[in-house]
């Protein structure tokens, strides 16, 4: 098997993941045209396109896996890293800024439980880059091979991934208490939701028909909807009183208790089960990485039956 340059495979990561050669050059610090000669060279070698050159730029099947072997190696890279420190403290390392160690993790739960549990690793110095996309897709990061893992809402394996479940998420719907009280002061039914805007994160998002239509007893509903592609922003379009929102009942407990919020339908809630996949390789920063969101996980998120 052929030993590819490290230097041209991080080009092609850098080309992929900034979007372009113009930013990629920026970022490892060399003119374009040294972009261009890396990635011809890599092409030469491999033997086939690694890149459509497009808008935006896009890996081809082969450019795909020869950017997850690039991230294997930051994964060798970091593990090495990890272990030299051990056997001299004072070592401050010789990793490279652009040698990201990436991450696909739903914006609820960088919003509510996953970024504290991440902590430990940032300050001890690895270089984490956490991609946000819905639940429902964070694994195609993975699929990819973008990611060394993600947090998804598919509870099936991936090839060459293991997988293992945290717990449930459990959401509620949410509205400012004078919001309610003027729109739905006898709360959230099957007769009055369609009323009210429901503030969804973007037109991926599927958990406020879903909460609906599970919590009435509905076969399928329409929404109106406003959508502000941010967990935090959602919380905040509510409090201004822009509509109602079906949020994690994690982001918004004190809310509720401080009675700024009222649950419009106590006796419902949508749990999502979370789930986090990996590669299935044997590594020191990705068993920390697995056991620091294990850990977050068993004391935030529901276990038991959805």
């Amino acid at each position: 098997m052929s030993t590819f340059d490290p230097d041209a495979l991080e080009c092609l990561a850098a080309i992929i993941e900034e979007g372009g050669f113009e930013r990629a050059a920026q970022r490892l610090s060399i003119t374009q045209s040294a972009v261009s000669q890396r990635l011809r060279a890599l092409e030469a070698q491999v033997g086939t396109v690694l890149i459509v050159r497009s808008r935006p730029l896009k890996p081809t099947s082969a450019g795909q896996l020869m950017l997850k072997h690039a991230k294997m190696m930051r994964l060798l890279r970091a593990d090495l890293e990890k272990d030299l420190k051990e056997l001299a403290p004072s070592s401050t390392g010789n990793g490279r800024e652009e040698e990201r160690i990436s991450v696909a993790i739903n914006a609820d739960s960088i919003a509510t439980w996953a970024l504290p549990a991440l902590d430990a690793l940032a300050q001890g110095g690895l270089p984490i880059e956490i991609i946000t996309d819905d639940q429902e897709f964070t694994h195609e990061w993975l699929r990819e091979g973008q990611v060394l893992g993600c947090v998804t809402s598919l509870g099936q394996a991936l090839r060459g991934c293991k997988m293992e479940p945290l717990g449930a998420m459990d959401y509620v719907a949410v509205a400012r208490a004078d919001y309610a009280a003027s729109h739905c002061p006898k709360g959230l039914n099957a007769h009055n939701f369609h009323k009210v805007p429901f503030v969804a994160f973007n037109r991926k998002d599927h958990l406020q028909h879903e909460f609906v239509t599970q919590s009435f007893g509905l076969p399928r509903v329409m929404l109106k909807q406003l959508f502000v592609p941010s967990s935090e922003g959602q919380v905040r379009a509510v409090r201004a009183g822009w509509g109602v929102s079906v949020v994690p009942e994690l982001q918004v407990r004190e809310l509720i208790a401080s009675g700024e919020l009222v649950n419009l339908a106590p006796r419902h809630r949508l749990g999502v089960a979370l789930y986090w996949h990996c590669w299935n390789l044997s590594s020191d920063v990705l068993d920390a990485l697995s056991s620091a969101l294990r850990q977050a996980a068993t004391h935030s998120l529901r276990t038991g039956k959805i």
